[in-house]
């Protein structure tokens, strides 16, 4: 599958970097599947805790955009469920930046600095009128 990521990457190049991003996600759920379940697909081991249970779709925000990604589901073992450290890990640094945006807005930085801050992190922002108030943190 790398390879199959990696021969997009060449034939879009940077234009689709989304779409490779998402890729590697999956690549990387895959392997932490693969992990969690102590087995590779279809095979048997004295240690295997479940087995792997197909893919739901779950669309993300990335760096590159917002893609959609197929992600690795289990089933038939106890204990903890299985979610992929790579999707909480995105989630919580997205979650980071848009509180750190808003308490940078709050404190009166301008809201074009924050604008360019988003567009680094290819969010945008709802413009706002340069004549409308800003709330003042209480």
């Amino acid at each position: 599958m790398i390879e199959a990521v990696l021969e997009h990457l060449i034939e879009h190049g940077a234009n689709d970097v989304a779409t490779v991003f998402g890729r590697a996600f999956e690549l990387a759920m895959q392997i932490e599947r693969e992990r969690f379940v102590r087995a590779r697909p279809c095979e048997g081991t004295s240690e295997r805790r479940g087995y792997a249970n197909g893919y739901k779709s779950k669309r993300i925000d990335t760096p590159a955009g917002t893609v959609t990604v197929n992600v690795a589901e289990t089933a038939g073992h106890e204990g903890e469920p299985f979610y992929p450290q790579s999707l909480e890990r995105g989630r919580r640094s997205v979650r980071a930046v848009m509180l750190a945006v808003a308490e940078i807005y709050i404190k009166g930085v301008s809201t074009r600095d924050v604008e360019a801050v988003m567009r680094e992190f290819g969010r945008r922002m709802p413009v706002v009128d340069a004549g409308q108030p800003r709330r003042e943190a209480a």
